[in-house]
């Protein structure tokens, strides 16, 4: 399984980016899970008032809600502590993992690699400052005179091409 984390500033792109690339993707076949961290506090996926809400408030852990289509696991834990393979680790069976946020857990892990979404020069200098290994940059700013080791796409105008950077990847991890 090819992990990649996509990384940026807010509203740099990433979420873009990535529903992007797991279109591309999913096209050529591939199957992937996206995973994204929510720094919101008291942030929940459920529904205030719903059954599955009320099951939490009566001091159920965890509630699976099954429907037609798909199948919804909330679990109330505390994340603080949680390590980003215990996470991975839901995720098995996939091709290709795509984490937005996680900034900490991320930043320097080897395994996991990167896009970083740049839109300024202030962007790629943090950038090259906090993340490795840098797959690829994305975004509005060209990096490639800045960068030239390191592909440049403006994901917006050539997805296919950021694509084909991934699948060279996931095609090492196969």
């Amino acid at each position: 399984m090819l992990t990649i984390a996509v990384v940026g500033g807010k509203k740099s792109g990433k979420t873009t980016t990535i529903e992007l690339m797991v279109k591309e993707l999913a096209n050529r076949g591939y199957q992937m899970a996206a995973v994204k961290h929510i720094s919101e506090p008291n942030f929940t996926i459920d529904t205030k008032g719903k059954d599955t809400w009320k099951y939490v408030q009566a001091g159920a852990r965890t509630v699976i809600a099954v429907s037609s289509d798909e199948i919804a696991t909330v679990e109330r834990v505390s994340t603080k502590d949680v390590k980003l393979e215990e996470i991975l680790k839901r995720c098995r069976n996939q091709d290709v993992v795509f984490l937005e946020g996680f900034r900490e857990l991320v930043a320097k892990d080897k395994h996991i690699c990167k896009v970083a979404v740049v839109n300024s020069p202030e962007d790629f200098a943090e950038a090259v400052d906090a993340y490795e290994p840098i797959l690829a940059f994305a975004g509005t700013y060209s990096t490639e005179e800045a960068c030239p080791g390191i592909p440049y796409v403006d994901v917006l105008k050539d997805p296919k091409k950021l694509a084909y950077i991934i699948e060279k990847g996931i095609k090492k991890k196969l």
